[in-house]
């Protein structure tokens, strides 16, 4: 389970601490891919093969599945931890993320979201104002 913020630098080597909680779960590697509304995701191997296999199901006869295929897995990368506990973010993720110094690093359930700290803060004070009114509109979801 991946929950909570937490703020760390990026540094000019584009590496990145993930908090330790989160690294207990991981393992000893990542996969890190785009994700949406300007973040990237953070996988663990096991949940990127459950969502490999999802997307080895899509009909290839559809643009759009295609195309959605391409982008999400393109840019994928599978990282290794350092002794520090930092993954060493390719520049085309850093960029696809746009990721300056400040990030966040955010735990979404089954995944973990990296964020350009301003990227999140517009993000969440933006959308922090339809809360309920997402939760309404969630006909299935249930707490």
């Amino acid at each position: 389970m991946f929950i909570g913020e937490y703020k760390h630098n990026l540094d000019s080597k584009g590496r990145l601490t993930l908090p330790a909680k989160f690294r207990e779960t991981f393992g000893t590697s990542v996969v890190v891919t785009r994700g949406f509304e300007g973040c990237l995701n953070v996988y663990s191997l096991e949940r990127w093969q459950i969502i490999y296999d999802k997307l080895c199901e899509m009909p290839t006869n559809k643009k759009e599945a295609r195309t959605f295929v391409r982008l999400f897995t393109a840019k994928a990368a599978q990282l290794e931890f350092d002794k520090l506990g930092r993954i060493n973010l390719p520049k085309n993720l850093i960029d696809i993320g746009h990721l300056k110094k400040e990030c966040y690093v955010v735990g979404v359930h089954n995944h973990v979201e990296i964020w350009d700290a301003e990227a999140w803060e517009d993000f969440y004070s933006s959308e922090e104002e339809n809360f309920e009114a997402i939760s309404e509109s969630l006909d299935e979801f249930r707490l």
